[in-house]
Order: structure tokens, then sequence, then C-alpha cells
């Protein structure tokens, strides 16, 4: 089986198994997911949640919040950690929307990769989840399970495992998938624990159990 092969299983069978796999960030407009990415940073996307609640209660617009301080930005989001640098991130950020964009995030690739606290990853989320545009999101789960699986070797660099999966995911597949694999990465093929190898849909295909594959 090759890697293309192996990927197109996977994708079908994640499917069964998490049909209605989704982004875990809770928002309603697109500046709200640019703010949450930022936040879930080494931080769990459910406390992000809790917290940005109380944000946009003070701050519900761009534009509000392109003119809070960064002390008050940081007083709200202190409790996702790294609270001084976030703060200082979103703040760059809403001023930069609503001084060039007015106050709509820009559906561009590399202009968002130009705003403050947003890397490849956060880029990708947005491209795919807002814009419904092809994406590939390598956040740890990803990384971690595309090792085990055998899609990719050995490669732990988030740019270097997306370059790969874009040779081998189809385009339209990317963003949904990566959803998926970190459901099945929270659930079955843990990082803290052993993998649930014995309740896992891709046992009889994965490469950590001594199945492999072709380039």
């Amino acid at each position: 089986m090759t890697k293309k092969e192996l990927a197109l299983e996977i994708i079908e069978r994640l499917k069964k198994e998490y049909p209605d796999a989704g982004c875990t960030l809770d928002y309603d407009q697109a500046w709200k997911l640019l703010v949450s990415v930022r936040l879930a940073a080494q931080c769990t996307d459910a406390r992000v949640n809790v917290v940005v609640e109380k944000l946009y209660e003070k701050y519900p617009d761009v534009q509000a919040l392109a003119e809070a301080s960064v002390e008050d930005i940081e007083e709200i989001v202190k409790p996702c950690g790294l609270g001084h640098s976030k703060a200082r991130d979103i703040s760059a950020c809403m001023r930069i929307l609503r001084d060039q964009y007015e106050g709509h995030v820009p559906d561009d690739f590399d202009a968002l990769l130009k705003l403050p606290g947003v890397g490849r990853k956060s880029a990708n989320l947005i491209m795919g989840d807002v814009f419904g545009k092809p994406a590939i999101v390598t956040d740890t789960h990803c990384i971690r399970l595309t090792n085990r699986m055998g899609l990719v070797d050995n490669v732990k660099e988030p740019k270097k495992v997306e370059m790969a999966l874009w040779k081998i995911i189809p385009p339209e597949e990317g963003n949904d998938f990566c959803h998926r694999l970190v459901y099945h990465g929270r659930e079955v093929c843990t990082a803290r624990t052993k993998p649930h190898c014995d309740r896992c849909c891709l046992s009889d295909i994965c490469a950590k159990n001594g199945v492999s594959s072709e380039a």
C-alpha cells in the first residue's frame, strides 16, 4: 500500500468514526477564531472557550478589542497562560484588522501569516474553517498520529509534516481530516497514556503495529 492509498483509507475510516468532527474552539465570527487560536497555544480548547466568553462580553467586536489596552486584555486572558505575549499579539492583530482590513479577517494565507501571533497552523485553520479553502493543520495531534500511522516517516517539524501531507491528502479532505485526527488523538491514539490500539479503527493498517507503506 502506498502512502497515498494509506491516506485515503485512513480518511474514509475516520469519516465513519467521527462523522461530525469539527473545530473544538467556539466562535461565530472569523476574528473570534483568530483570537481563540492564539490563546490555544499551550492551553486546552476547553479553557479557551471559557476565557473568551468574558473577553467578548467586555470587547464585543474588533473595534472594541483594538482600542483595549494590552494590560486589560492580559488580565482576562492570563488563565490561558503566556498572558502578556498573547495579549500583545491579540491587541496588535485587532488593530491591523481595524486599520487595514475594515475589521475583517483576510482570506489570503500570506496575509494571515503577516498578522502578529499567526503561524502556519493558525492560518491553515482559518483558511479551512472560515473560508472553506484547502488546509492542513499540523497541530500536535496531527504530527503525532501521522508519524504513528506511517503517513510521514519520523518527521516532527510542523511545516515539513504539512508539506508531506499535501502530497498525499486530497486538498478537499485536508481540513476535516485534521479535525478528525484531533478527536482520534484525544480519545484513542493518546499522547500521555499508551495508545488504545485494541479499540482503534486503524489498527490493522497502522505502522505502529508493523504495517509498512511505500512512498
